[in-house]
């Protein structure tokens, strides 16, 4: 039943691709124009450098879980997405998080980069780089609160070795080369992602769109939006920039990531074999608590 649901899906998709290429094309270049202009400046060099300190031999496994913890914080919350992905499963690999406690670390390290928040949102689409610095605030109070509670959860003992996983022997080489190797394949998986829903949601939108009497800002936004989150936050400033709810838009935009953002997670953390329960925990509290925090910024 579910392969047939899949294919049903499949081949719907498909044929809208097809009767609409128009729009198909379009929605694809806008999703590759954003990710050049909003995400790849921004994203590329910090995936490259937490990569390569990933990659630097050490003893971190030794290290209390405090550190530990610590460690995927500062490194995963401040990369942007997915880099937390990316690091709690280097760290994972590394022999230096349980597989519970990557879970749990997954939901908490997960927030945009600073540049790209105080950069491209606050500078280009909300006009106030104060008004940036207030969303990164609330973003990473939301994130640390869920952290503390994670922390708490674990209660911070240190797992027994059993407990963690057998970090795969590699060949020794070159750290930076390595890095940049498996960042490239993290910006590729970005990309693709990013491109697809863009094109996808814009297809929907003009399906729905012509088949129903809505209004095309609010249908385009929303639709993005659950699709793919710079596209959304993008339609969201064409269409309602002018309105005085419009950064606590943007903040619920940012906090309910996208499709694009949770299909990179899913595909980073699968491939270390990390629970994605708390993940979609963390992504709730996040879209309650957020706009509610830069509500109370914003005052």
């Amino acid at each position: 039943m579910f392969n047939i649901v899949n294919l049903v899906i499949v081949w719907g998709l498909i044929a809208l691709f097809i009767i609409q290429p128009g729009v198909a094309h379009d929605g694809a270049v806008t999703g590759a124009r954003l990710f050049v202009k909003a995400l790849l400046p921004y994203l590329l060099p910090y995936i490259i450098l937490t990569q390569w300190l990933l990659k630097i031999p050490g003893s971190s496994k030794k290290n209390s879980p405090w550190r530990r913890f610590l460690k995927a914080y500062v490194l995963g919350s401040f990369g942007g997405f997915p880099v937390g992905a990316v690091t709690v499963s280097e760290m994972v690999r590394n022999g230096e998080l349980s597989r519970k406690q990557s879970g749990l670390l997954l939901a908490s390290c997960h927030a945009p980069g600073p540049m790209f928040i105080i950069g491209f949102i606050g500078t280009e689409l909300l006009g106030d780089i104060g008004v940036g610095w207030k969303l990164l605030i609330a973003i990473h109070v939301a994130n640390i609160l869920f952290f503390c509670m994670t922390l708490a959860f674990l209660k911070t003992n240190a797992p027994s070795p059993t407990n963690l996983h057998t970090p795969v022997q590699k060949a020794k080489g070159m750290p930076l080369l390595e890095a940049v190797k498996e960042s490239s394949n993290v910006i590729i998986l970005v990309a693709t992602t990013v491109i697809f829903f863009s094109s996808l949601g814009a297809v929907l939108t003009n399906v729905i769109a012509s088949a129903f009497t809505v209004d095309t800002g609010i249908t385009q936004t929303l639709i993005l939006s659950i699709f793919e989150m710079t596209t959304g936050v993008q339609s969201a400033t064409e269409h309602f920039s002018n309105l005085s709810i419009f950064p606590l838009l943007i903040a619920a935009i940012i906090s309910l990531n996208g499709l694009s953002i949770h299909m990179q997670v899913t595909v980073i953390a699968k491939s270390a074999n990390i629970s994605l329960r708390p993940y979609i925990l963390g992504r709730l509290w996040s879209i309650i608590i957020v706009p509610a925090i830069f509500f109370l910024l914003l005052r």
